[in-house]
């Protein structure tokens, strides 16, 4: 998670500052930027990885390589966030690497396999600590979230369909605040049970470009869950107290969705705000379909 976190801060500082990337500059590659990109991520990732070995899994006991089988912790919650991890990581790099002049087609291989390789190496940094292990469940959803950036980009020239998150706090976190956060900037990582993760389409861009659909207007369904307290069962006491018990429910959204970087504008400070937020679902009414089998009509969800 926090070497995620740091990743994506890095790719979406250098994403937002090359711009969008000009559809014609990239049949003339630049060796000055490449060298930028090649020296910049190549240090990343060295030091990236060296700072979360040593402040993370240097503290923890160490073991022959392994694999561990964590598929059905959380409702699989986590699992989106390597999902969209993995999507994100992909599309930013691939922003870069077209920075640099390169093709289309090129700049969307190298960019997965960068985003995929980022992850890849935490997950064999899991394989050889003795807390966790090689997962083949996370694998699978960086595989997904890679191959969703990367199937499009090949296919259609574009990302008609985008991973997109949502988050609103939630009660559960006090009931087992060193697993899901005590504080913000905690929960919106750790507390699955207010995160929702969306696969947001265009709908204008499957329809004829004389369509007079709104270019803007996306429609998205969401996956959530709540209920939760622990990974595989919940908690039963914290600090000596009990802890009250919760069905672990999961719960699936249609909403409407709008895609910021299809509004017009010549303005490039609102182009990059627009495609820094990009990642976030837009606040909407949904409908909800949970595990229960109830229908809930939600005004406002995010």
């Amino acid at each position: 998670m926090k070497i995620t976190v740091f990743l994506a801060v890095f790719f979406f500082c250098m994403n937002t500052s090359s711009a969008q990337v000009d559809s014609s500059f990239r049949s003339t590659y630049n060796p000055k930027r490449g060298a930028i990109v090649a020296i910049s991520t190549t240090a990343t990732y060295s030091i990236g990885m060296s700072v979360l070995y040593t402040l993370w899994y240097k503290n923890y006991p160490q073991s022959n390589f392994h694999l561990f089988d964590d598929s059905k912790e959380w409702l699989q919650m986590d699992k989106m966030g390597h999902v969209g991890s993995a999507y994100y990581l992909s599309r930013w790099s691939s922003n870069i690497v077209g920075w640099t002049g390169q093709s289309q087609k090129k700049s969307a291989l190298i960019g997965a396999a960068m985003g995929y390789g980022f992850q890849l190496t935490v997950e064999v940094f899991d394989g050889f600590s003795s807390e966790w292990g090689f997962s083949p469940a996370d694998i699978i959803a960086n595989t997904l979230g890679a191959g969703l950036f990367l199937g499009q980009e090949l296919g259609w020239k574009e990302q008609r369909v985008s991973f997109r998150f949502s988050y609103h706090e939630t009660d559960f976190p006090k009931y087992n605040p060193n697993i899901l956060g005590s504080n913000w900037n905690e929960k919106i990582l750790k507390d699955y049970n207010g995160q929702t993760y969306w696969l947001s389409a265009n709908i204008h861009s499957f329809l004829n470009e004389e369509s007079r659909f709104p270019k803007w207007l996306n429609l998205a369904v969401g996956y959530s869950a709540d209920g939760m307290t622990g990974g595989n069962e919940n908690a039963i006491e914290y600090n000596g107290a009990a802890v009250p018990q919760f069905a672990r429910n999961r719960q699936f959204y249609i909403a409407p969705d709008v895609d910021l970087s299809k509004i017009k504008t010549n303005k490039k400070w609102i182009k990059t705000i627009t495609k820094a937020i990009g990642f976030i679902k837009f606040p909407a009414p949904a409908v909800e379909f949970n595990q229960s089998g109830k229908v809930e009509f939600k005004p406002f969800y995010f």
